[in-house]
């Protein structure tokens, strides 16, 4: 039997482009990754091939494409092609944002519901109960955020401004709103912990 040719030895023939001699050294030397001796002889055969097309070329026999023969060429053209810069300004945005399942939406909105519907159905000259209900709140806000990641300093800090925008938004609002709000039978307090409770309903479903 004949001893094969560097092609053969590699699985080509010696019609093969260079691109198809490089694939084929490629996917052996990872089919047969330490089988030394089979890993010399198609490095050999390789070789003997690189030898035998650089000799045609010096001879003419063959063209050897620009992008071989000038891959400087290559090279400065690449940053024609490199991607736009990232604008990341808002990246820590996306990062707190979620995008929360059904059921996590529901288990929040009930809770904050129910305290809501407490702290307005107690009377309104006795808000003894409302801190409480506050409390609770912000304990549900502190679970329902903390579940999401496990990072229980972040969700502090975002319970922490859930209470503060809340009762900052609802202490604007009752100002604003003071004659409408008071025609209802709705303490200042009950409208400022409702306000609160829909801000921490907010943190705990979309914000991780």
């Amino acid at each position: 039997m004949s001893e094969q040719n560097p092609y053969e030895k590699l699985g080509l023939t010696e019609d093969s482009t260079f691109e198809e001699i490089q694939e084929a050294r490629s996917r052996l030397l990872q089919e047969h990754h330490g089988e030394k001796e089979l890993l010399e002889t198609m490095e050999a055969a390789y070789d003997a091939i690189l030898m035998e097309r650089l000799k045609m070329r010096q001879e003419g026999r063959i063209k050897v494409p620009e992008r071989i023969r000038f891959p400087e060429r290559r090279e400065a053209a690449a940053p024609n092609f490199a991607p736009p810069p990232v604008n990341r300004s808002g990246a820590w945005l996306s990062r707190l944002m979620d995008t929360p399942s059904l059921q996590e939406v529901v288990w929040p909105s009930g809770l904050f519901l129910l305290l809501s519907g407490v702290s307005l159905l107690y009377p309104g000259t006795n808000d003894s109960m409302l801190p409480m209900n506050m409390a609770l709140g912000a304990g549900l806000t502190l679970f329902f955020v903390n579940r999401k990641e496990r990072k229980f300093g972040r969700a502090v800090l975002l319970t922490l401004l859930g209470l503060l925008v809340g009762i900052g938004l609802g202490t604007l609002l009752n100002s604003l709103l003071f004659e409408q709000i008071s025609s209802i039978g709705v303490s200042a307090n009950q409208f400022e912990t409702v306000v609160t409770f829909i801000i921490l309903w907010l943190v705990s479903s979309f914000l991780r």
